[in-house]
């Protein structure tokens, strides 16, 4: 059997000075996360990306605003409705540590029980308190969270129940879940994550030249040594040769079973594969990282402040596609289980899309999310390509959460500098809604933690420990082996200490443990010198500083087991942490339990998510190492009196501020905001894989699209809106397929349409709102409103003279039937008022003599004949496009037009989408409503009849670029799909389900 990596922690040949614990491990070919040597340790817990803040809450107004605001500092928005647990109850003189813990716990289920009443009557009875907060809301009770990995680290093998591991790191996040599915929790809950990678064990035979205990698992030598079904009548499935692990669906079954009936956590897995890798009898995993390369490749290093290098962004494409997918997969997953009512709680940076993708397809869904890293400010943020997308799929949440107020505050800017959406430091106004946004530090489990750290086997490697370190002080390090940790950092500025203080050369030993990175773009990246530099750093150390009998810095590259970790945490004298950017750091919340004894002073990075939460901390800048040094040597000459004043402070807030603290007060907030938002239908983005979807399957299919604000942006001269090469090229692939029926139904005259689009001979034209046609493959316009008396212009003409007279950069635009006053070049303020002012005189005058319609629209007033506006034209191009179809009666044309796109960014637009809302309507139904698409450009804080929104026209070209098969430069699809814009390559991926090549 394999031999784990262990630390030896008896004492070396000279009993006097430490003796360097040696390490037993096998080496593989194998990258860090899939070695057995290291993944078969037992699990350690991990240091989570997460973010802890100092609480301000029951401080007075005077006293918050004396001690000011500074980068850790919080506004009082969030947590006034959590009130964590009173500081007396786990700050009394001579109190022990085991009663702390209780003290703090039982005062955390008191808070619970203030939440939901009568906690312990029973799961019936704090519902229906939740329920009474907001009656309205019909909560069932339901839960869902959607993290990325499942708790669990998978080993598979062939017809046999699946291993299940407890997987390293986020340790604080699956605490929660289990707190949440116990019976302490009201709630019923589960989780929606991905397998991760499966790996699969080998049987190395031993001693050597002994047969596996089983072949099962092992591929045939030859097609002649492959095994012979039982039954000759049905043979087993038999997937086509190709690479990748393939796993039958009797397995994945089997999985699907024991993790649905876990005790401790109920999951429901998601797996990720292409469909090309996917058979009804099971699935074949290729590449399984793959799924995790644009979140740790682009997001992560970004949210951390590190920026790569610029490249031509092939490799980004496909790996924004594969995110997208991955989300993609994750929303269907979890609208296989939703029921209305069902909360559901998306967590980190892998899942930033999935929020807006559920909120597509569930409006009414009730939706939060929490990151657990750090957000970048705006400046740092804009680098990152798809920044905007990002932002969006965030703003699909109800509540958005973060770990302290320095990263809620960088999002909401980011929301207002990128996207242009009012927010303050409550929340954002986003798509007609309000997007809450507060600050949940996380917290540990203290009780669990106290109990594994000790115990009996943690005891004896704690003694051994002592022993071997007797006479020392020990500096306990445990990082991961990545350039945000500052292991580095840690390392130059041990060495200013020995350096700076002479007099505690060979008395103070540094022990530092680095655990592998799971960040794939550092272990491959050639460029990456962290492990170089780090163990360049510790030879330079141990050599200046170093003798035979004793060794300054002993570093440890491996994962160690938890009794191991907990013993060298109560064992040290200071615990060292100086991450350069960090999120949540649980390793320094459980050093703070594993000191209650010899309360060993805490130093911790000014850049640590945890270093506002834990305030009595010797805090310190990682890039100034003269300071880190002083810090050090001032923890070593601390008072006694002092360290253990420092370590009840700490303790305290610990102990009280757990993990159940923070899950039940973030839901407590959740369950306010959906009680107390306004009753405001949001319009959602428009998911351009179902329409492509849609699109696909449609054998006949209408496009209607407005010109201004929707095919080009809005420019201050009307005459200057031309389109681009590439919306030229767009709409003539659109209009070249002979299914297809596009039209421009625009409120231009016919001069300018024919001038700019005339030359795209497939193309239908409305001009004037309807009142001129000219259908596709047509050079002659219709003219609709030739027989109605146009006398009304003359008067129109004499009121909007007056006006331009006394509006400086106003003119007057005449078409053969309406008028239209353009304000767009004067004085914002004095356009908006004479405009009013034009408007009140035309329909106490004109609008009242003559049938007409005043229609304002943007920074324009038109007059135009009532009866002739677009929803008129959509009405007649569907069912005039219908009455040839059925008249035809050919199957393969179908009876009805099969898909409508419709989109205009005005109020005159809306005609047209009122005009299918009717056709679509069932009974009567011209066209089926799934089929129908009324798009608007711009924010949907607009009111608005139609279903989808996109933002501007940019959106829109990219959308007709993606039926079209256009790719991202206009020119056409030459370059292949891999050419074409991330997101139209992200929901071609999705329609497909592979990343297509061709």
């Amino acid at each position: 059997m394999e031999q784990k990596p262990k630390i030896t922690l008896g004492p070396g040949p000279d009993a006097s000075a430490p003796a360097r614990p040696t390490l037993e491990r096998d080496d593989t070919a194998l990258p860090p996360h899939l070695r057995p040597s290291i993944t078969q340790v037992p699990v350690t817990p991990g240091i989570t990306r997460d973010a802890y803040e100092v609480d301000d809450f029951g401080k007075s107004t005077a006293e918050q605003e004396r001690l000011g605001s500074d980068y850790f500092s919080r506004k009082a928005v969030d947590h006034a409705i959590a009130p964590s647990p009173g500081p007396d109850t786990t700050n009394i003189a001579g109190q022990s540590f085991d009663n702390k813990v209780e003290a703090g716990l039982r005062e955390g289920k008191e808070w619970m029980k203030r939440l939901s009443i009568a906690m312990m009557s029973g799961q019936h009875e704090s519902m229906s308190e939740f329920r009474k907060i907001s009656p309205d809301l019909a909560l069932t009770g339901n839960i869902i969270s959607a993290t990325f990995n499942i708790p669990h680290s998978l080993k598979y093998r062939k017809g046999a129940d699946w291993e299940l591991n407890p997987r390293r790191g986020q340790s604080a996040l699956f605490d929660a879940f289990s707190h949440l599915s116990s019976n302490e929790s009201p709630w019923n809950h589960t989780v929606v994550a991905w397998t991760g990678e499966i790996e699969t064990p080998t049987d190395a035979p031993s001693p050597p030249d002994t047969p596996p205990n089983t072949t099962v698992h092992l591929s045939a030598l030859n097609h002649l040594s492959r095994p012979v079904p039982v039954d000759a009548q049905t043979a087993p499935p038999t997937p086509p040769h190709s690479d990748g692990l393939w796993i039958p669906r009797d397995d994945m079954l089997r999985l699907e079973n024991q993790l649905s009936h876990n005790k401790r956590i109920k999951t429901i897995p998601v797996w990720l594969a292409d469909d090309s890798d996917g058979f009804e009898e099971g699935i074949r995993l290729k590449d399984q990282a793959r799924w995790r390369r644009y979140a740790e490749h682009d997001l992560y290093t970004l949210f951390h402040y590190k920026q790569h290098e610029p490249t031509d962004g092939r490799a980004e494409r496909v790996q924004w596609a594969d995110y997208y997918r991955m989300n993609q997969k994750f929303a269907n997953k979890i609208l296989e289980v939703y029921k209305p009512g069902d909360i559901v709680i998306v967590h980190d940076y892998n899942l930033l899309l999935l929020p807006s993708m559920l909120r597509q397809r569930a409006p009414h869904m009730y939706i939060s999310f929490f990151l657990h890293s750090p957000f970048p400010s705006s400046e740092f943020l804009r680098c990152l390509p798809r920044r905007k997308e990002i932002l969006e799929g965030v703003l699909g949440a109800n509540l958005v959460g973060f770990q302290s107020y320095s990263y809620s505050r960088h999002f909401v800017s980011c929301c207002t500098r990128i996207l242009g959406f009012p927010s303050d430091t409550a929340g954002v106004d986003a798509y007609g809604a309000r997007v809450e946004v507060g600050v949940f530090p996380i917290g540990i489990d203290a009780t669990k933690v106290a109990s594994l750290a000790w115990a009996d086997s943690v005891n004896e490697k704690f003694e051994n420990l002592k022993r071997m370190y007797a006479g020392k002080k020990v500096i306990v390090g445990r990082d991961r082996l990545d350039s945000v940790r500052g292991v580095a950092q840690k390392l130059m500025a041990f060495e200013r200490f020995l350096e700076l203080y002479p007099e505690w050369r060979e008395k103070v030993v540094l022990v530092q443990v680095t655990s592998p990175t799971n960040i794939e773009e550092a272990t491959e990246d050639p460029e990456n010198k962290i492990a170089s530099r780090v163990n360049e750093l510790i030879m330079k150390i141990n050599g200046l500083y170093g003798s035979l009998g004793f060794t300054p810095v002993q570093h440890y590259p491996q994962y160690i087991s938890q009794d191991e970790y907990f013993a060298l945490l109560r064992a040290a004298d200071i615990g060292l942490i100086t991450s350069v950017r960090d999120g949540m750091n649980t390793t320094s919340l459980e050093y703070v339990i594993c000191q209650r004894d010899s309360a060993g002073p805490l130093i911790l990075s000014e850049f640590s998510g945890t270093a506002g939460s834990l305030k009595d901390a010797i805090h310190i800048n990682p890039w100034d190492l003269s300071g880190v040094a002083e810090a050090i040597n001032n923890a070593l000459t601390m008072s006694e009196e002092k360290r253990h004043a420092m370590e009840q402070s700490l303790l305290t807030h610990v102990t009280s501020k757990n993990v159940q603290f923070w899950i039940t007060g973030f839901l407590r907030r959740l369950v306010g905001v959906l009680g107390s938002r306004k009753n405001i239908v949001a319009t959602p983005l428009l998911d351009r894989s179902e329409l492509l979807r849609k699109y696909r399957v449609a054998r006949k299919r209408l496009f209607m699209f407005d010109y201004d604000g929707t095919l080009t942006p809005i420019v201050r001269e009307p005459s200057a809106a031309v389109p681009s090469e590439r919306v030229i090229n767009s709409l003539k692939a659109l209009a070249a397929d002979p299914r297809n029926a596009v039209w421009i139904i625009s409120g231009r005259d016919q001069q300018f349409l024919t001038q700019h689009l005339g030359h795209i001979s497939e193309l239908g034209f409305s001009a004037e709102h309807g009142s001129f046609m000219r259908h596709p493959g047509q050079t002659e316009w219709e003219n609709l409103v030739e027989k109605f008396d146009m006398g009304w212009q003359d008067e129109v003409q004499a009121v909007f003279q007056k006006y331009t007279d006394k509006t400086p950069g106003s003119f007057i635009e005449r078409k053969k039937c309406a008028l239209t006053w353009h304000y767009r070049l004067a004085d914002p303020d004095q356009g908006l008022h004479m405009s009013r002012e034009c408007q009140k005189e035309l329909e106490t005058t004109v609008a009242r003599k003559w049938d007409v319609e005043v229609m304002p629209g943007k920074a324009n007033i038109e007059v135009r004949p009532t009866f002739i506006n677009k929803g008129e034209i959509a009405k007649r191009l569907v069912t005039t496009y219908n009455a040839e179809l059925r008249a035809l009666g050919s199957p393969d044309a179908g009876s009805n037009i099969e898909f409508v796109l419709c989109l205009g960014d005005d109020f005159t637009d809306e005609d047209m989408f009122r005009a299918l809302n009717g056709l679509s309507a069932p009974g009567t139904a011209e066209v089926e409503a799934e089929n129908t698409f009324a798009v608007t450009v711009g924010a949907s804080t607009k009111v608005t009849l139609a279903r989808w929104h996109l933002l501007e026209p940019e959106d829109v070209i990219e959308c007709v670029a993606l039926l079209a098969g256009v790719a991202g430069s206009g020119l056409g699809a030459e370059g292949g799909v891999l050419s074409m814009g991330e997101n139209n390559l992200a929901a071609l991926s999705a329609v497909e389900d592979h990343i297509p090549t061709q």
